[in-house]
């Protein structure tokens, strides 16, 4: 049983190593996505550099990552022990799947900032504590333009949902809920001190400036 939840947790960080942004700029456009905008393997760097057809897929898969690997770790709990639901091989499963993401195993440990693969998690989790998350996120969006700061009142405000509209059910979980609010901003440094100096790009997609695809 042990064995099985311990390779739960191998398979989760696997998953989330799955480079979907570097893939899908080598594959279909000849393009690093790492080697150009912010340099990051994310959504948001896919959109600016290649666009919404490259950028919307890699958006949901990189949600799906965080998703399935919530998914497979109750799977395995529930053949393991018939409980489908334990708190901290739970919580394990989800740093696996977004230090994967952050640190992949299969694009030399450069990836993204774990937003989209947090969301998944989210939804694994805290179906509608993330879909509230996902509804700040887009209104700060379209009022700022800013991914960043979308990201950040999505990130930082997850705690509060958890915490006082939408309880979660083990100490746990708030403690993850906590740890996302402050691995958020980690991860956004650079971008809250161009923030900060006023230098931050906006989303701004123009079609004719993205690459076509080979």
């Amino acid at each position: 049983m042990d064995f099985l939840l311990l390779l739960g947790i191998l398979l989760a960080y696997m998953i989330g190593s799955i480079p979907t942004a570097v893939w899908v700029g080598k594959a279909f456009y000849n393009i690093d996505v790492r080697t150009q905008g912010s340099g990051n393997a994310g959504a948001t760097n896919t959109i600016r550099v290649l666009g919404l057809k490259a950028g919307i897929p890699v958006l949901l898969v990189d949600v799906l990552k965080g998703f399935f690997a919530i998914k497979l770790m109750q799977w395995f709990l529930i053949s393991g022990r018939g409980e489908p639901y334990d708190a901290y091989w739970l919580l394990a499963a989800s740093v696996a799947v977004v230090i994967g993401h952050t640190f992949p195993l299969w694009a030399g440990f450069r990836g993204g900032k774990g937003v989209a693969t947090l969301l998944g998690v989210g939804f694994g989790l805290f179906p509608f504590a993330a879909l509230t998350a996902l509804l700040v996120f887009i209104v700060v969006l379209l009022i700022s333009r800013y991914v960043s700061l979308s990201s950040l009142a999505a990130g930082i405000g997850f705690p509060f949902l958890v915490f006082f509209v939408f309880p979660a059910d083990h100490w746990i979980f708030y403690a993850l809920a906590i740890a996302v609010a402050i691995f958020l901003p980690f991860t956004h440094r650079k971008n809250i001190s161009r923030l900060l100096s006023g230098t931050e790009s906006k989303l701004v997609l123009k079609k004719k400036d993205h690459p076509e695809k080979l």
